[in-house]
């Protein structure tokens, strides 16, 4: 089956990493190609065929000020990605538990351990 077209849908935009880097540093705030260019690293003829993209989907929006080129999230568009990557949040929390329970496990056990050497310690002392 043929890949999907990145400019189909906003899932397949974000499939490629540096789409999602411009989009994580356009969020707090509308930023010039230029500025995105420079912040990010990447050659400027390279962040306008992304931000195209990401426009086309509408996944960011543009404003004209002057002969400067300003763009922008767009919220909206990105509230399915969130609401689908939500679906994921209990699967996370659960995990993110687990780990938090086998590391206070394994605190426990160090510090019977512990507390076991320095006990054994005292006793050889002691006599």
């Amino acid at each position: 089956m043929p890949r999907a077209a990145t400019t189909s849908d906003a899932f397949n935009a974000v499939a490629e990493p540096w789409r999602r880097e411009i989009l994580s540093y356009l969020a707090p705030r509308e930023r010039a190609v230029g500025d995105i260019a420079a912040g990010l690293g990447l050659a400027q003829p390279s962040v306008s065929k992304h931000l195209r993209v990401l426009r086309d989907v509408g996944l960011v929006r543009v404003r004209r000020n002057g002969r400067q080129m300003l763009y922008r999230t767009n919220a909206e568009a990105i509230r399915p990605l969130y609401e689908w990557a939500g679906t994921f949040e209990r699967f996370w929390r659960y995990q993110l538990a687990r780990v938090k329970e086998r590391a206070e496990e394994k605190m426990k056990r160090a510090d019977r351990i512990s507390n076991t050497r320095r006990n054994h310690d005292l006793d050889r002392t002691e006599h």
